[in-house]
Order: structure tokens, then sequence, then C-alpha cells
């Protein structure tokens, strides 16, 4: 959940900010001087959509690293790091992709891959899961996070949520090119106005909600795929149904305490969960053949 989420926060933050920076820039006196042109707002909006998305995923990494606090393995310490690194490696040359870094960190269970490219990405594994679950079971997981990487899942995900950012930007400076033109009727004034900037603002955050529901539900498709995944790269799915089943009676993971108030897990936050309930993944995983 952490590396949606974190790529989530931070594309809408990039977005954001590259909006304000081309309202500095007077992006927006230029795509409205002589009405609103709708073939140059749709190729900026292209832009900062893609741009916001890209940027993000070229960050997920650093980020994903900073927030955890996770320790690259460079050099096992230990009989479980060494154990770890080998496990993520036999998995890596099985899918196919180039080996991945290979890092722990301090909590609760809990366990992510990202990056940008299929063979320099990050694979973390926190000290709560490997105390807490069998050999077998965090094999398991170790594969479900290999799986996300040799699907393409951060990839993908970036590509959904850079036609969702075209969207918003386009959609919400249309509206607020309308809303400006009806409250500034009779006025002799060339650009944009007050109700421009506050409704494109406005909407930025709104829809950029809405877009954020969309793509959890994409990621939580992707899960069962990576649940899947891991069940091949294994040769049989029942470890990975294990896994679930344990962590199911766990404490998840939490967010780093600057994001905590972010967290959404009950009630309409469901839409925003970036992944199935563990039932589902159990049941999905049961159902599969093989």
């Amino acid at each position: 959940m952490k590396r949606i989420f974190l790529f989530v926060v931070t594309n809408l933050a990039v977005v954001l900010v590259l909006g304000v920076v081309a309202s500095l820039l007077g992006v927006n006196r230029f795509l409205t001087a002589n009405g609103l042109n709708l073939g140059a707002l749709l190729g900026f909006a292209f832009i900062m959509g893609f741009g916001g998305a890209f940027i993000s995923l070229l960050l997920s990494k650093p980020i994903a690293k900073w927030s955890s606090g996770v320790r690259v393995i460079d050099q096992p310490s230990n009989a479980d790091e060494a154990w770890i690194v080998d496990t993520v490696r036999r998995f890596a040359d099985k899918a196919g992709i180039g080996m991945p870094e290979v890092g722990i960190f301090e909590g609760e269970p809990n366990a992510f891959a990202t990056g940008a490219f299929k063979n320099s990405a990050l694979v973390a594994i926190s000290t709560g899961l490997l105390q807490g679950m069998t050999r077998e079971e965090v094999e398991a997981v170790i594969g479900h996070e290999v799986a996300h990487i040799a699907n393409g899942d951060m990839v993908t995900m970036t590509l959904i949520q850079g036609v969702m950012n075209t969207f918003v930007v386009f959609l919400s400076r249309v509206i607020g090119y309308a809303v400006d033109s009806f409250l500034s009727k009779g006025d002799n004034r060339s650009g944009p106005g007050i109700g421009y900037y506050i409704t494109t603002i406005v909407l930025d955050i709104l829809l950029g909600f809405l877009a954020a529901i969309i793509v959890a539900w994409f990621s939580r498709q992707r899960e069962f795929r990576a649940d899947s995944g891991s069940a091949k790269l294994l040769g049989q799915k029942q470890p990975m149904i294990n896994a679930l089943a344990r962590l199911g009676g766990m404490v998840p993971g939490e967010l780093p305490k600057s994001l905590q108030a972010m967290g959404i897990t009950s009630g309409v936050g469901k839409l925003f969960s970036t992944h199935p309930p563990i039932e589902e993944r159990i049941a999905a995983l049961q159902a599969a053949q093989g």
C-alpha cells in the first residue's frame, strides 16, 4: 500500500507545484488571452499531467527509502539478510529482470517494491515481517513484490495517473474559465481573474481525489495479478495463501508519521484503498487453476 500511496501523494504535490509555477510564469494568461485556447490547453494539460506522474515515478525509490528508513543490504551482515538477497536474486532471475536493490527496515509487518525501471528497482522487507512469518511465507511475499516489478506495475500506474492528471488539469481550467467568464461579465480586463484561479485550485484538489479513486481501483487489480505472479514464481499457490492469511491476523505496518493523517481505512475510504481485502485475495488464489 505504501508504494502506491506515496506515489499518489507525491504526484498530487508535484502537479500542484507545477500548476503554481505555470501561473507565476503567465501560462494561464496565454491560454485565455483571446478566449480559451482548447488545443493549447490540452497540450498544457498533457505535459502537466504526465510530467507530474513521471517525476513522481523517478522520485519513488528515494522517497520510499527516506520515508521508511530503508537500509539497503550492500553486504549481508547475517544469515537472514543473506537469505533475503539470495531469494530476491533467485526470483529476479526466474522473472527475467535485473537484480533489484534489497533493503530492510524496522517496523510492523510490511514489504514493498518500487522504482522507475524493471532492472533497477527496490525490494524492501520489514523486520516485523521477518519475525512474524515462516520463511516460506516471507518467500511468498518477496515473490509478490518481485512480480510487481516484473509486471511493470509502477510504470503502468504512472501511465494511468498521467491520463488522470491530464483530465484533471484540462477540466479544472475549462470549468475555471467558464466560472471566471460568468463572474466577470461586463469587465474590460484581459487574462484570467480571481474566479479562474480559485476555481482551478479547488478543482485540481477535488478532481485529484476522484482521480486517486480510479488509480486505487487499478492498483487493487494489480495486487491480484502480483499474488498470482508469486504463486507462479514459487511453483505453488499455497505459500501465498498462507502468507495472506497470516497478514490478515497481523497489525499492518503504519504509514510514516508525516502521512498518518492521510491514512483512510474504513467507510468511504475503502474507495482509496490500494489493496483488495485479504479474503478476496485468498479467494481469487484458491479459485485460480494450478
